[in-house]
C-alpha cells in the first residue's frame, strides 16, 4: 500500500489557517505525515513574516514537510535581493506593492511601510534590515518541485510535451494558459496551486488545490495515496469535486 502524502495549497499569509489545515492533517496521518507545501507562503494576507517563520521553524525541528517555492515568495527574494518589483511572467505596470499582488502587506508584516508610490531605495534599506537572514535564506533555498512514483507537485503547473529536466522556472511558478487548458497526461497526477478557484478541483490530469486563501477564503489540505486523492475537513476526508466543464 502506498504511504499517504499530503499537500497544502497557497498560504498568502494566513498563519491561523495554515495552522488549522495542518492539525487536520496530523489527525488524519500523525505528526510525521509527509507533507508538501505549494508556495506562495507571502502576500495579501496578514501574516506573512509569522507564516515564514513557522514554516523555518518547522525545518529546523526536522519536520516531514517539503516547502515549494511560489511565485510570491520569488518576488520578495528579488526585490530584497535587487529592488525588483515587476515580473517579466506577468503584467509589466502590476508593482508588487499593489494591493492586487499583496507586496504591501507582505512588508507591513516586517514593520515597514510601502506602497507603490514610495521611492524604493528607503523601502528596500529598511526591508533588508526587518527581514532576518535565516528567511532569506529559507526563501531562496526553496525547490521547485517535489516528484514520487504517482504525483508531481508544483505550484502552478508544467509546460506540455517539455522533459521534467528541461522545465523552467518561469512555467514552474506563472504558467496558467497552455497549462490549465491542457488535457495532457503527464505520467504523473500534477497537484498544484496559483490559480485562484473558489474550490479545489480534479481536472482528471492534475488537482488545483488553490481556494483562494490569498482573497481571504479558507486554505486547503488534501491527501493522496498514489493517484486517488481526497480533501481534508472537519468531518474527515471527502472527495475532491471535478472540475466544472
Amino acid at each position: 500500500m502506498t504511504d499517504p502524502i499530503y499537500a497544502i495549497g497557497d498560504v498568502h499569509g494566513q498563519l491561523d489557517e495554515l495552522q488549522r489545515v495542518l492539525a487536520l492533517i496530523e489527525t488524519d496521518g500523525g505528526p510525521d505525515a509527509q507533507v508538501v507545501l505549494l508556495g506562495d507562503y507571502v502576500d495579501r494576507g496578514p501574516d506573512s513574516r509569522g507564516v515564514v517563520q513557522f514554516l523555518l521553524d518547522a525545518q529546523m525541528q526536522g519536520r516531514n514537510w517539503i516547502t515549494l517555492k511560489g511565485n510570491h515568495d520569488r518576488y520578495l527574494s528579488r526585490f530584497l535581493n535587487d529592488m525588483t518589483v515587476y515580473d517579466s511572467a506577468t503584467s509589466h505596470e502590476l508593482h508588487w506593492f499593489n494591493p492586487r499582488l499583496g507586496g504591501d502587506k507582505t512588508m507591513a508584516s516586517y514593520g515597514v511601510t510601502a506602497d507603490e508610490t514610495d521611492l524604493l531605495q528607503p523601502v528596500l534599506a529598511a526591508a533588508r534590515t526587518a527581514v532576518p537572514q535565516a528567511h532569506r535564506a529559507f526563501l531562496a533555498d526553496l525547490p521547485l518541485m517535489h516528484v514520487t512514483d504517482d504525483l508531481l507537485f508544483v505550484h502552478a503547473g508544467l509546460r506540455p510535451g517539455v522533459p521534467l529536466e528541461e522545465q523552467v522556472e518561469d512555467d514552474l511558478i506563472w504558467i496558467r494558459k497552455g497549462f490549465i487548458d491542457d488535457q495532457t497526461d503527464h505520467g504523473r497526477l500534477v497537484v498544484h496551486g496559483h490559480t485562484s478557484l473558489d474550490w479545489p478541483e480534479h481536472a482528471g490530469n492534475r488537482v488545483n488545490l488553490d481556494g483562494g486563501a490569498g482573497y481571504f477564503r479558507p486554505l486547503h489540505a488534501a491527501v493522496f495515496e498514489g493517484r486517488h486523492g481526497w480533501l481534508l475537513s472537519e468531518q474527515g476526508r471527502q472527495p475532491i469535486p471535478p472540475a466544472r466543464s
